[in-house]
Parts: C-alpha cells; structure tokens; sequence
C-alpha cells in the first residue's frame, strides 16, 4: 500500500512539459526567446510554484511533443499560424497565446507570458469558477486582479498574482496574504490597474475594473485570442479549426 501511495505521488509531481514556440518572426529573436524563457522558468520555480504547486517544463520547440502543452508568441492575430488555432491543441492540450503587436510600450513581452503562463497552468481550460456568494462566482484567473503590476526577475518583469486565500470568501487572519506582492487586503479585491470576470446567477458574465482609467485602456485593447474571451459567451474570438468545421 505504501509503494503504491508513492508510485502515485510520483506521478502527480512530474512536470508538465510546456512547448515555447516563437511564431514572432518579426518582434523577438530566437536569443530573446531563449532568455524570455529561462527567466520565465526561474520565476515560475522560485516564486509561483512555492504557492501553488504544479511544477512545470517549459522547453522552446518548433516540434511540440503530442503531450505537450503550448505556449505561443505571435506578431499579431493575423498571423497564418494562429488561423485555427483555438484554446486547445488538436490533440486536446492546453494552448496560451501572446500577441507582441498588441503589447503597449508600458507593458513588456515577459509580463503579459508570465501572466497567460500563470493562469494556464492553474486553470488551463479556462472553465474554472470560486463562489464568492450563492449568486455570484469569480473566474479563477489569478493575474487579472492586479495585472499591471509586477516584479523583477533576471531583468525581466513579472506579472504580480494571486494566492488561494483571495479565492476564499471567508475571514482569514490578520497578515494573509491575497498576493505575491502583498497589494491586496482581501478576497475577491483587485488593484486600480486590475479587473475581474464575474459570473451573476450562473448566467451573466459581467468584467469589473479596478478604475475608470483601466475600463478605459482595457477598452481599447485588442482581446482577439485572449483566454479571458472564452469565458464570456459574447467574447471575441476565433472558433478554432475543429468548431469551424462542426459549424460547417
């Protein structure tokens, strides 16, 4: 039974291997993405992982394995290799996408894929809700409360996120933290820069802003591809080759 119970934690603790494929042949070099992703590895071990588990592979590919999950950078949405693609791989695994053209000067490369890294992995199919009251739900994302801010590693900065106890609409004790950087002073709260996805009586997807200027500079964002958009039956978003053709 002992053996067992081991050869059973072992399996739970290997890494998910995450493919890392540059489709930006115009933004990011191959040396950028190598140093992107090392400094993605060692924020992801040395800060996230502490929190929340999940220990994780990235490796930079062109030839994902079946298996693999995958992160992908791209110029923009109009790329030819981001026609098709969906939230999932064609073998059903987890996609994030990062679109550089879409990136403001005030919001680096490495913030937006430690920001889309982090919440794959926690929730990778997007469908994951927290029951803040019996009528309301928060979307399990754990960047978007306190997106803009961040912190340094290898140079490169890092999205801020969320802890577990944000997600637990009960009274914790004093000195919880909600957030790596320790912004937040409660469940469910986000940052001025942040935002949350809503779900109202288990129908209404509503998103909530930490302020006017950020309902403003979100407003203006192209969300094409986002995984936020997924979650919201009115999103934008391109269907992905298998729904397209089930759509006829």
């Amino acid at each position: 039974m002992k053996k067992a119970r081991r050869a059973l934690l072992g399996r739970s603790l290997r890494p998910v291997r995450i493919a890392c494929i540059n489709y930006a042949e115009e933004m990011m070099s191959e040396r950028m993405m190598g140093r992107l992703t090392a400094a993605l590895q060692k924020c992801y071990d040395e800060h996230f992982l502490p929190v929340w588990g999940y220990p994780i592979d990235l490796d930079v590919t062109r030839n994902p394995k079946p298996t693999d999950w995958q992160l992908l950078y791209f110029d923009d949405a109009t790329h030819k290799n981001f026609l098709g693609r969906h939230e999932l791989t064609h073998r059903g695994q987890p996609i994030s996408k990062i679109f550089l053209k879409a990136l403001g000067e005030d919001d680096p490369v490495s913030l937006a894929a430690s920001h889309e890294l982090f919440e794959m992995v926690l929730d990778p199919m997007a469908n994951l809700w927290a029951d803040k009251t019996r009528h309301t739900q928060y979307a399990y994302e754990v960047c978007d409360a306190v997106e803009e801010e961040s912190f340094l590693v290898n140079g490169f900065p890092m999205s801020n996120f969320v802890y577990p106890s944000w997600f637990e609409p009960f009274e914790h004790p004093r000195g919880t933290k909600f957030d790596h950087m320790g912004s937040l002073k409660a469940p469910f709260s986000m940052t001025e820069g942040g935002y949350v996805i809503k779900k109202v009586n288990g129908r209404k997807v509503i998103k909530q802003f930490g302020s006017s200027e950020k309902r403003r500079r979100f407003a203006k964002e192209d969300r094409r591809g986002h995984r936020s958009e997924f979650r919201d039956p009115q999103g934008e978003h391109h269907p992905g080759r298998r729904a397209a053709k089930r759509r006829g």
